[in-house]
């Protein structure tokens, strides 16, 4: 006999669809989309606003928010959210940490972690349509692995991109943010299954 608790990748839905669920080829699909979207970019340029500077790469709230979205839409609308968040940016729009829009900061030194943002929310968002989003442990795992991802681009780019060299990319681009990281994985861990928990019991 099967155990039904067990999610599986084809039955397992983002918190997002449960919240607002849709069905194949109905409008409000396409509309839940745009307003998730551009919920999700809303809530990325606040949490950019909540920073500490540093001299290269500022101390934010985005990497838990990327998280938190990937999780909470899956990979499909969770990337195409960062997507979004980053064209807005490049259009101009004061969405990134600091006063700033336009090309500067896509090719500036926080730039690799802002390419990081697509694939984090991907990683996250496809691991918890596998099921992760309702472990703790398994959900900080996912969270650790897309934080991983966005390191080694930011890492990659002070290095190599902008020519700061290994050491000093380390020291400026990673070292000062594990800590903090370790927390956000936490905190992200706790609140995603615990949302979900009471979701499912309203449903």
């Amino acid at each position: 006999m099967s155990d039904r608790s067990v999610p599986t990748a084809a039955t397992h839905s983002p918190l997002a669809a449960l919240m607002w669920p849709t069905r194949p080829g109905e409008a409000v699909g396409a509309l839940r989309a745009v307003v998730l979207i551009a919920l999700g970019t809303a809530l990325m340029a606040l949490s950019a606003k909540v920073n500490l500077p540093l001299p290269y790469v500022p101390v934010t709230l985005q990497t838990l928010v990327v998280l938190m979205i990937g999780a909470a839409y899956g990979w499909r609308l969770g990337s195409a959210t960062m997507i979004a968040y980053l064209a807005e940016g490049a259009m101009g729009l004061p969405v990134f940490a600091g006063p700033v829009g336009g090309i500067a900061p896509l090719l500036g030194p926080t730039a690799g972690y802002l390419y990081g943002f697509v694939l984090a929310a991907f990683i996250t968002g496809w691991l918890a349509e596998r099921g992760w989003d309702r472990n703790v442990v398994l959900l900080f795992g996912a969270m650790a692995l897309a934080h991983v991802v966005i390191f080694i681009a930011g890492f990659g780019w002070l290095a190599y991109g902008i020519g700061l060299g290994a050491t000093k990319a380390w020291a400026v681009g990673v070292a000062p943010f594990i800590a903090a990281s370790v927390v956000k994985n936490a905190l992200g861990a706790a609140l995603m299954p615990a949302a979900r928990r009471i979701v499912d019991r309203r449903g």
